[in-house]
């Protein structure tokens, strides 16, 4: 069974930074691309950044220059680091591995609050 954990989120101020990670179990040779998406309330869940196996990224509009996704293969792990942070970030962030068999799998989220 495949696990994917986030783990980082918290309450932070605007203009702040937080570094998010997840882990993804099994063998990094059944990954293909790792991404995060967030979802505000009352809101559709969206794309934030998305990194393939060979480490080719994308980012949504909202957040290029502020936000950065990385992933280490060896541990299974990706990771967004977020700056100049701003209240319309807050929301509940997912990571999603999707795996060579075709198959997504989500971790349950961590909560992402920017405010003063």
């Amino acid at each position: 069974q495949v696990h994917v954990v986030e783990s980082g989120g918290g309450l932070v101020q605007p203009g702040g930074s937080l570094r998010l990670s997840c882990v993804a179990s099994g063998s990094s040779l059944f990954i293909n691309s790792m991404g995060w998406h967030r979802q505000a309330p009352g809101k559709q869940r969206e794309l934030v950044a998305g990194i393939s196996r060979n480490s080719s990224t994308n980012y949504a509009d909202s957040v290029k220059g502020r936000f950065t996704i990385s992933r280490d293969n060896a541990k299974n792990t990706v990771y967004l680091q977020m700056n100049s942070l701003k209240p319309e970030d807050t929301a509940v962030y997912y990571c999603n591995a999707h795996y060579v068999n075709n198959m997504d799998y989500w971790g349950k989220g961590t909560l992402v609050t920017v405010s003063s």
